[in-house]
């Protein structure tokens, strides 16, 4: 196992853009309040088909990657809307997004109840991302490597998926508490957009 400092592996279209290395595959360490927890399964490496995974809506109906077929996807995974952090990342996505086009969608997952996320967004007027349910089945958590053990949350990282499905950023967030880096999502997720048209 291993406790990683700084966890980011990016890979763009532009070759002026640096990659860093991608831990996928490897048991990863995270940090909750400064303390080492374990991730459950392997976070899927760049530049390969992202794991389809299927979760809930507010209405506890089914919704799945390949839904959006042919989109660029930005996933923001956190632990739960009922944190300060989680409330500004999911906040700040749903202000970042009047910038795409419909070619692109944001998605927010957490293990809240598809009740507490409604809630939330009418509270918080998040109305342009979706937000999503991992609580039924635990599909994308699993799949993504993201599960944190013993605590039934997921871990706050961000994936950029191309209109190929091919996985092309990722960045795992190794304090649970801190903020993951917007402005380099929002930069990888402008190129791979603007790359598929």
């Amino acid at each position: 196992m291993k406790l990683f400092s700084t966890f980011a592996a990016i890979t763009l279209l532009s070759s002026s853009v640096m990659s860093a290395p991608s831990f996928a595959g490897e048991k990863t360490m995270i940090t909750m309040g400064g303390n080492p927890v374990a991730l459950e399964g392997h976070i899927p490496k760049i530049n390969t088909v992202a794991p389809l995974f299927t979760v809930v809506d507010e209405r506890f109906n089914p919704v799945s990657l390949s839904d959006f077929k042919g989109k660029t996807v930005l996933i923001s995974a956190v632990p739960s809307l009922d944190t300060g952090v989680c409330a500004l990342q999911t906040k700040r996505f749903n202000k970042e997004f009047t910038q795409y086009d419909a070619d692109v969608v944001m998605l927010t997952i957490s293990e809240d109840l598809p009740f507490a996320q409604k809630r939330f967004c009418q509270t918080e007027n998040v109305d342009k991302i979706k937000v999503l349910s991992d609580s039924v089945w635990r599909d994308f958590g699993e799949k993504y490597g993201l599960l944190i053990k013993d605590r039934g949350l997921l871990a706050r990282s961000i994936f950029i998926i191309d209109p190929q499905g091919i996985l092309k950023y990722q960045e795992l967030v190794t304090e649970v508490s801190e903020h993951p880096d917007y402005d380099a999502a929002l930069a990888a997720l402008t190129e791979i957009s603007s790359a598929a048209k």
